[in-house]
């Protein structure tokens, strides 16, 4: 009977393995509508949210949210896809090169930003800026893109969540006229937007 219930939590554990919790990744990358969109197509997201972080405010609004960004957090499972994957279709859905802004929203609320919880998190980040001057085959100090200590998170407002799947006409003019695409097939080519392998170290 003493080997009964060590046994029993044994077989639990076999049968009902641990399960992993999910991995959040929050970023900055102007216009949170459009950036939520291009990362919830990645395999292995689970979700992807709005909002607003990077600032000291409390309780952000759309309206008031001066000193933070606009940002999304990324739920993934790791089992599924590495940071390193994500930060590259992060990376390809951006201008790394303006640090004013992005496309036609200009600002501090639009600036690119890559918030960190540690220091592989932070290595990750450092090695998706390098790559990203290598295959855009400018200096490493001409990318813009921040790397910033991760804090809090805050939701943005509902009407704002998933607002592509729920305002895709709006969405797409928005789109179009703010020039997103067009900068982005410019700077990146065919590798726009994609998942394809960085290049090989020129």
């Amino acid at each position: 009977m003493k080997y009964f219930l060590p046994l029993l939590i044994t077989l639990s554990i076999l049968i009902n393995p641990v399960i992993t919790p999910a991995e959040e990744l929050i970023l900055a990358g102007g216009c949170f509508w459009c950036l939520e969109h291009d990362l919830e197509s990645l395999n292995g997201i689970n979700f992807v949210q709005s909002g607003y972080s990077g600032g000291d405010l409390q309780n952000p609004t759309y309206e008031n949210h001066e000193g933070h960004q606009e940002v999304v957090l990324v739920d993934y499972d790791s089992k599924l896809v590495s940071i390193a994957e994500i930060l590259r279709l992060y990376m390809r859905n951006i201008d790394p090169l303006d640090g004013k802004g992005q496309f036609c929203d200009r600002g501090d609320s639009y600036r690119p930003v890559i918030f960190y919880k540690d220091s592989m998190e932070k290595s990750d980040a450092e090695n998706a800026l390098f790559s990203a001057s290598n295959e855009l085959r400018v200096p490493l100090d001409k990318i813009s893109v921040e790397l910033k200590s991760k804090g809090q998170f805050w939701l943005a407002e509902e009407y704002h969540q998933n607002f592509a799947d729920r305002n895709e006409l709006k969405y797409n003019f928005y789109r179009f006229s703010c020039g997103r695409d067009q900068k982005l097939d410019k700077l990146w080519g065919n590798n726009a937007r994609s998942t394809n392998p960085w290049p090989e170290q020129i």
